[in-house]
């Protein structure tokens, strides 16, 4: 197995040519500590996963992980075993890179983060603090105070009087929403990145309202002795907008200044069959008009959610990234922060939507688990045996996700790890493995067993068929412990202790980010030519 040192990689970084790093571990792992360009491919998931990351198979890839020893090593053997033919190892992991005098990163989607901090920067955001705010609102200044977050965080929390407007909407739907040029409109987050992107996105569209991004968002809200609203779900009109010509002006404008360019479905396939190139294909409507049609073999990938976690959906420096929506607004917006942020090659698709379509969510490819058959049992048959005590389950879900909703008796585990279980299962009783998606669960049974502790069967249909039958499920915030989420990053409001430290701690993170990007000099933002 090809390995590297610290100084390789890092040329590899600066030298232009296409490049995806690969970190091997969990989430949460990969969130203490890891390189800036890194993106999370933890082994867990890596089948459903490393394919989309990496559409080219050729591109080249380094493997990282924490020094543990192993985990990269078997991130570069799996990918090996999927067709990349050209994958190295970072020897001595991120402990060499930082032996080697080189920065690393705590936290998540930590090039977007940072960027959003050099965008409040360069272009001078304005911004009210919460108590300004609040002094507008009781003032009665004609204003609207738009979320530019997906509505699930929304619901989470939101300020009194608040929108739910994600950010990659704000300019397509702003005409209907404060059609007074006297209106002042207001941005939040939960923090800082979308409130800055999203005031900034109204900015550079040329709106003249006064535009201000919230200073740290409902986290800040909080922090300054006011009440979130919970349970809220007020949204954006839906459907085409009336000023459609209007924001389709402001878009174009923005995205040509910073090289983005336009593809029709020809040049799109010629860009896919070309050798040597990687080509990332993304949908950035709502998702609701994503599920409703879209083109085949795209992603959903929102606009404003696209910006603030690039590595979510793009592994590949130097790649191609193709932009698809209806009207050409979202996308263009999208693209010219896109360029600003890594200087990809973006792409505007003008037809994108015509001719047939998909429906429905984008499903992952995973070959190894439909190879797989093992023994099932259906939710009904599973609740019937956990009664007789004939039956455990171990369930996959994300650990956030079985804290709010775990079946009954299930301990939950991480695919992998799941060795640190052992010692709590019966022997000779029947171990149900239940995921969110069922092919995760198949890719398990092996692991489970090789502990030779009994029968193993896979829960059919996976966790969303439990609740589907109308069966319970157990909820228990402290079930994982903080600690042991070792799949997920915690934000401060995941946490069950110390939030409000975790908060501060968070926001003097992100405000910081940008002279720790800097020091490392790997990001070069807004550096890219027309």
């Amino acid at each position: 197995m090809r390995r590297i040192d610290a100084r390789t990689l890092k040329a590899w970084i600066a030298d232009g040519q296409e490049l995806a790093i690969l970190d091997a571990r969990e989430d949460g792992e990969f969130g203490k500590s890891h390189l800036f360009w890194a993106n999370p491919c933890a082994l867990s998931r890596a089948e459903f996963r490393a394919r989309h990351l990496l559409p080219r198979r050729g591109v080249r890839i380094c493997c990282v992980d924490g020094g543990e020893g192993g985990l990269a090593e078997r991130l570069a053997g799996y990918l090996g075993s999927i067709g990349c033919t050209d994958v190295a190892v970072l020897d001595g992991g991120t402990p060499a890179w930082a032996a080697a005098g080189y920065v690393l990163f705590s936290g998540v989607n930590v090039p977007s983060k940072a960027f959003g901090e050099w965008v409040e920067h360069h272009y001078e955001t304005p911004s009210v603090d919460p108590a300004e705010l609040k002094a507008m609102m009781e003032g009665g200044t004609d204003m609207v105070v738009l979320d530019s977050r997906p509505m699930d965080e929304f619901r989470r929390m939101s300020i009194p009087g608040a929108v739910d407007v994600p950010g990659g909407e704000l300019v397509y739907r702003i005409g209907e929403i404060a059609p007074r040029p006297e209106t002042t409109i207001v941005v939040n987050c939960a923090g800082r990145t979308r409130s800055i992107m999203g005031a900034e996105s109204l900015r550079r569209a040329g709106l003249p309202n006064k535009v201000v991004a919230l200073r740290n968002g409902t986290m800040g809200w909080e922090l300054a002795g006011f009440a979130c609203d919970r349970g809220k779900s007020a949204s954006f009109p839906r459907g085409t907008p009336a000023s459609l010509d209007l924001a389709r002006q402001r878009a174009q404008g923005f995205a040509e200044s910073w090289g983005v360019r336009v593809a029709d479905r020809a040049g799109l396939a010629a860009m896919l069959r070309e050798e040597g190139r990687t080509t990332h294909v993304l949908d950035v409507r709502d998702p609701e008009e994503y599920l409703a049609g879209h083109l085949p073999g795209s992603r959903m990938a929102p606009g404003g959610q696209l910006v603030q976690g690039t590595d979510n959906w793009v592994a590949v420096r130097g790649a191609r990234i193709v932009l698809v929506d209806d009207t050409g607004v979202r996308a263009r917006m999208t693209g010219a922060w896109l360029r600003q942020l890594g200087g990809w090659e973006v792409f505007v698709l003008e037809d994108g939507l015509a001719g047939p379509l998909e429906t429905g969510p984008w499903v992952p490819d995973c070959p190894e688990a439909a190879a797989l058959s093992p023994a099932t049992v259906t939710p009904a048959g599973l609740a019937a045996a956990l009664e007789a005590g004939t039956a455990q389950v171990v369930q996959l879900s994300r650990s956030l996700d079985f804290r709010e909703g775990a079946l009954p008796g299930a301990l939950w585990g991480v695919r992998t790890r799941l060795a640190s279980l052992r010692d709590r299962l019966r022997p000779g009783v029947q171990v149900v493995l239940a995921a969110s998606e069922e092919a995760m669960a198949r890719l398990a049974v092996a692991e489970v067993e090789g502990f030779g502790l009994g029968p193993v069967a896979v829960l059919a249909g996976g966790v969303p068929a439990w609740k589907a039958a109308g069966l319970p499920l157990q909820a228990d915030r402290r079930n994982p412990a903080d600690a042991d989420c070792i799949d997920v990053y915690l934000r401060p409001y995941d946490r069950n202790d110390g939030v409000e430290a975790a908060m501060r701690e968070y926001l003097s993170w992100e405000i910081d980010l940008v002279h720790e990007v800097a020091r490392d000099g790997d990001a070069r933002f807004g550096a890219v030519k027309t």
